[in-house]
């Protein structure tokens, strides 16, 4: 009984986009804790050190998503919370077949896998995908197809990382 309520647990919590720090994150330690009562939860602001380390800024996102010519999303974030690269900047626009490789990131010894990719400090965008996926883009389309990217995020400078203890 106790492993079918712990996988409805992880099934639940696998939905949630979430990174170090964030809305996401707060609401994944807050079903943690249901379950866990005697946790707290504690924060740390953005911009801390810690260590040898500073906490990065609070990232958030809604949505993110790849639409080719036809209108079709053949990336999104709400498939596969691993699909956008953590911490992604925001993007609205149109870019080429070559600008969308660019930043499509896939490991050609795992095809079936989806990496996990973030960039705290440095700004970026991105997108991640199995290396089937990737290898049917670079194959259905041509080079002077433009693609859609949508990317709803923000940074919140005075954020925190949450965390359960």
């Amino acid at each position: 009984m106790i492993d079918k309520k712990i996988y409805n647990l992880g099934k639940k919590l696998f939905k949630i986009n979430r990174s170090i720090t964030g809305a996401g994150t707060r609401l994944t330690l807050k079903y943690i804790k249901k379950e866990l009562k005697n946790l707290k939860i504690l924060k740390i602001n953005s911009g801390k050190n810690v260590y040898d380390w500073t906490v990065p800024q609070e990232w958030n996102v809604n949505y993110a998503y790849v639409k080719d010519k036809f209108d079709n999303k053949i990336i999104d974030l709400k498939k596969n919370n691993l699909h956008l690269v953590g911490y992604s900047t925001p993007k609205s626009s149109y870019i080429t077949k070559k600008k969308l490789l660019s930043h499509l990131h896939s490991i050609k010894n795992q095809p079936n896998a989806i990496p996990y990719i973030t960039s705290y400090y440095k700004k970026y965008w991105g997108f991640c995908v199995t290396h089937i996926e990737r290898k049917k883009i670079e194959k259905k389309y041509n080079k002077n197809d433009k693609f859609f990217i949508e990317i709803n995020s923000s940074f919140k400078k005075k954020g925190c990382l949450s965390y359960n203890e």
